[in-house]
């Protein structure tokens, strides 16, 4: 018996024609990915005219020196509950190890620094998340649903999310211009 392949810490991005409108042109931050599931943080879609300000005003945050910055689709599940990818040079007990791609906070107290001017050095917020339960994930990829990309740092925090799906294909070598919705069985 050969030992599965987890892919946390990676780019996931939907392959064309999946069958999932939600997930068009999706990358999704795959923060965890083991025996019991997988769980990630869209980073590919921003919500219109949502900006973090609006999201720390909500929550009686005074939004202080954060950038009003865009709010990501995080994913379908608990589109109400925020999340945060955020490099690793801002950590606590809430935060969730993402490998090579950060970590993952939900937590308030990371907001506070980051209105305050002491949070991480670069993150994208989102709402929502991605989860699939155990094999779930790894069922979708042996269908064509989706592909597992390297975490490619340029592309998480120096591309606007409206380009990060082509962005995250081109640092594959991969041309998605000559990706096709269909695939033959033989």
């Amino acid at each position: 018996m050969t030992e599965a392949k987890y892919l946390g810490g990676r780019l996931l991005l939907a392959l064309p024609g999946m069958g999932d409108p939600r997930f068009e042109r999706s990358v999704i931050a795959l923060a965890r990915h083991d025996a019991e599931g997988a769980f990630g943080i869209g980073i590919g879609h921003v919500i219109p005219d949502l900006g973090l300000h609006a999201i720390l005003t909500d929550l009686d945050i005074d939004p202080g020196l954060a950038p009003d910055a865009p709010v990501h689709n995080g994913g379908p599940v608990e589109p109400e509950r925020g999340f945060v990818l955020h490099t690793p040079d801002w950590d606590d007990d809430a935060s969730l190890d993402a490998g090579p791609l950060g970590r993952v906070s939900a937590s308030l107290d990371l907001l506070h620094a980051i209105a305050d001017g002491r949070g991480p050095r670069r993150w994208v917020m989102a709402l929502g998340y991605a989860g699939w339960a155990a094999g779930q994930l790894d069922n979708e990829m042996r269908h064509h649903g989706w592909y597992a990309a390297d975490s490619h740092d340029d592309v998480v925090w120096h591309t606007p999310a409206r380009g990060r799906w082509e962005a995250t294909w081109r640092a594959e070598g991969i041309d998605p211009s000559l990706l096709v919705g269909q695939t033959g069985r033989a």
